[in-house]
């Protein structure tokens, strides 16, 4: 390999001259692959430079090559990149990394992690218990609550106070789908949606009906929260939702760009941002619309509980994996260990000095371009790294806040890989059947009928095995 062949080349130059001490060591290349972080973006481009340099000066000389994916489809590019065998030394995941994980291919990082000097102590506490789980994957970011958000001139507009139960939610639904707040004069706005699948809408709604885990007790056993009475309550909600024209009638055929376009166009009332920095900068790009304008957060709704959608601490939905095969594991975890430092830190959550915040002295001020700042690798534990200043906008830090206040751990696990099949499976029939339930095309009266397709579907191996972990 070339690396090899230039390590071996200058070694051979160094002994032959004696002069080993003088040779300047080559920097080691790692390859990194990042969904939305590209060779063409120059900000991208700054940030790795800045990191380069940065690390160059604490002796460690590394050369950050960025792999391009597109956006689009990323995960399914992803496996067919890793399939034909070039594997980057360090990969983000959105999903498939179990099937690289089950071929030896990703390192066990929990060894890595514990020689660390920054990095073991920047773990969220969601983030330990994932990796007991699951050692292939990390992501370092407080947990991906969701946050129902609505403009705060359309909250006021409607002449109601913010809801806390459901029933006040549904109200405010109501009066945003039968508004005209857009004054485009057509009765085009819709209350709520969610992109693609009910999931967004899950993440506010399963607690109000009960649903309390992925796992869920009935007389004494465990069965699947999918199959449950207090899932099909759910269902019948979203259904009334859909039918009112409160729900998007479109939201299945919508991606998460094309949510947020409706949110700052006026076709749609209350969507679920991800907490933190995400909120932040769906605020920022609603101020850029409509200069001025706010974000208000809204409480998930009180029903039979009132909270959040539990967080699995199975695994990592996503995150950072090591490649086994890497020849840089090492130069990695120094990369990883470093944007966890306090020098890391800052450059990974505050941007670029001049655009993102501004510096007089010892004070720091931060800009509003803050808000379109995200960082590409980590955010690591408030205990581990205290900002200078709030990096958050008042209604992004609630909405961190609110996670923690309405967190709840699932009680889901991962499933061997021979039930794997099994897992799409239940989990495809499902994905169906909900939206023939929320649209009309299926019946809520067939309710049975539903439950033993479910069953049939890989649904009862679940459940088995799912008795034999929970006992």
């Amino acid at each position: 390999m070339l690396k090899n062949t230039l390590i071996s080349t200058v070694a051979a130059l160094a002994l032959l001259t004696g002069m080993a001490g003088a040779v300047n060591a080559e920097p080691v290349p790692v390859r990194i692959v990042i969904k939305d972080v590209l060779t063409t973006n120059p900000e991208d481009m700054a940030h790795m430079e800045r990191i380069e340099a940065a690390m160059a000066k604490n002796g460690h000389e590394i050369d950050i090559q960025l792999v391009n994916l597109p956006s689009s489809g990323y995960a399914d590019k992803l496996k067919l990149m890793l399939l034909s065998g070039d594997v980057p030394d360090l990969i983000y995941f959105q999903g498939g990394d179990e099937q690289m994980a089950d071929q030896g291919l990703l390192e066990d990082l929990q060894p890595w992690i514990a020689k660390t000097e920054y990095l073991q102590n920047a773990l969220w506490p969601h983030n330990v218990e994932r990796l007991k789980n699951y050692p292939y994957l990390l992501y370092p970011f407080a947990a991906r609550s969701k946050a129902p958000l609505i403009r705060t001139d359309w909250l006021e507009k409607t002449g109601l106070a913010a809801p806390n139960t459901l029933d006040e939610f549904t109200a405010l639904l109501k009066a945003i789908s039968v508004s005209d707040f857009d004054g485009d004069g057509a009765n085009n706005t819709f209350g709520i949606m969610a992109p693609g699948n009910t999931k967004e809408l899950d993440a506010i709604f399963n607690q109000a009906f009960g649903i309390t885990g992925t796992w869920m007790q009935n007389n004494g056993e465990w069965v699947d929260a999918r199959v449950s009475k207090e899932e099909r309550a759910k269902l019948t909600y979203y259904r009334m939702l859909f039918a009112e024209g409160i729900l998007d009638s479109e939201f299945i055929t919508k991606n998460w760009e094309v949510k947020e376009d409706d949110l700052y166009a006026g076709r749609v009332g209350v969507v679920m941002g991800t907490a933190g920095p995400v909120v932040g900068i769906y605020r920022e790009k609603m101020r850029q619309v409509h200069p001025g304008t706010e974000l208000t957060l809204l409480l998930p709704p009180k029903g039979v509980a009132q909270g959040l959608q539990a967080i699995s601490v199975s695994k990592e939905s996503r995150g950072f994996a090591l490649s086994s095969i890497s020849e840089n594991k090492e130069m990695v975890m120094e990369l990883l260990d470093f944007l966890a430092s306090p020098e890391g830190q800052l450059m990974e959550r505050m941007g670029f000095e001049g655009k993102h915040f501004s510096k007089d002295g010892d004070k720091i001020t931060v800009n509003d371009a803050l808000g379109s700042w995200y960082p590409r690798f980590m955010v690591a534990n408030p205990n581990a790294w205290t900002p200078p200043v709030n990096l958050l906008s008042p209604v992004a830090q609630a909405s961190l806040d609110q996670g923690v206040r309405f967190f709840s751990a699932d009680n889901s696990f991962v499933f061997p890989a021979d039930l794997a099949v099994d897992v799409d499976a239940a989990e495809n029939f499902y994905r169906t059947a909900v939206y023939r339930f929320v649209s009309g095309e299926t019946s809520l009266d067939d309710w049975d009928d539903y439950v033993a397709e479910f069953n049939a579907n890989g649904g009862a191996k679940l459940i088995a095995h799912a008795r034999k972990v929970l006992k």
